[in-house]
């Protein structure tokens, strides 16, 4: 991989490739993330809600998770990392991608926020020992080449007591006509490429997934595209996107 010395353990190096390309555009509201800059309110919201319903804390103050650790798995550009920091989280952001390091640290500079960000997997991290309070693993378990060994490296992330949310992409017909087709070849939303429906995973198989990683699923939650409003919002259909909030 040519731009990034981590080893190679559940990472596909092409994948790492094609997302590193992009690396300059992270931050561009109109770029080639702007679906990424759209979705972002809803799972931030979701995620808010579900971390401070678990860990006890009052989710309208200012930095409610204060004193809690979070490691964002893939984090790319940052674009969760950060308003988990500002939230309160000590936050770590890892990705294979030493491009996409390079532009998530160079933001948070400009921010003014202390993210710890590492070019590096959730193998090594764990092989350090680490664990977290809660571990973001969103829209990534899709582009890895070990889902299995991906997952229960994230699973043993988790602190005893801690959160994971997963969020990623069902593998259905629906899938294939919006999440792939429609998303890269008719609305020209996502590059050529992006996904692969190959890879796409059915709850069921998450699901079980993490709980061989000895982790308890509490929910499992729909996000679908409103037509009308342009918009995203949680819904009860998980046939394309959905999230998955798991406990140790």
């Amino acid at each position: 991989m040519a731009d990034s010395a981590v080893p190679l353990t559940s990472i596909d190096p092409l994948e790492v490739a094609k997302f590193s390309a992009l690396a300059a555009e992270w931050w561009d509201p109109a770029g080639k993330f702007a679906p990424l800059h759209k979705f972002n309110p809803v799972r931030l919201a979701f995620i808010r809600a579900e971390a401070a319903a678990h860990f006890g804390r009052d989710r309208r103050g200012l930095c409610p998770f204060e004193g809690l650790s979070l490691l964002d798995i893939g984090c790319g550009g940052g674009l969760l990392s950060e308003p988990m920091a500002r939230l309160g989280f000590v936050v770590t952001g890892a990705d294979a991608s030493e491009k996409n390091i390079g532009t998530a640290r160079a933001h948070a500079a400009q921010s003014g926020l202390g993210i710890d960000y590492r070019a590096t997997t959730a193998e090594a991290l764990l092989a350090q020992g680490l664990q977290f309070d809660l571990v973001l693993n969103m829209e990534v378990v899709e582009h890895v080449a070990d889902v299995p060994g991906y997952l229960a490296a994230c699973a043993a992330l988790v602190k005893p007591g801690g959160l994971t949310f997963v969020a990623t992409l069902n593998k259905t017909l629906k899938s294939l006509a919006l999440a792939k087709i429609g998303a890269e070849y008719v609305l020209n939303w996502l590059p050529r490429g992006t996904h692969d429906w190959n890879r796409f995973i059915p709850p069921p198989a998450l699901k079980r997934a993490l709980e061989e990683g000895g982790l308890t699923v509490l929910k499992t939650q729909g996000v679908s595209f409103d037509p009308l409003a342009w918009d995203w919002c949680l819904s009860s259909d998980v046939d394309v996107n959905y999230m998955v909030v798991a406990k140790r």
